[in-house]
């Protein structure tokens, strides 16, 4: 997996996600999938609509995981 991608969960990241934090990642996960740092112009609105799809997943997760031990959902926090 892509090494710049980071964990955006307690306790590995304590405080809460920024929209910037998962963002980054979701475009870092589309760059190594797609093998392209930039696409190119025909490329552009697939791989834009590809990381603000994978940053929507990416919120969706981050609101229902539960850490253990921590008594609520890592986004109550």
């Amino acid at each position: 997996m892509c090494r710049s991608i980071k964990t955006l969960r307690p306790p590995a990241m304590p405080e809460k996600a920024t929209e910037d934090d998962i963002r980054a990642a979701a475009l870092q996960y589309v760059r190594k999938v797609s093998g392209f740092r930039v696409p190119a112009a025909h490329n552009k609105e697939v791989f834009d609509r590809a990381v603000e799809e994978i940053a929507e997943a990416t919120r969706a997760l981050l609101a229902g995981i539960e850490v253990r031990g921590s008594g609520a959902a890592a986004s109550r926090a």
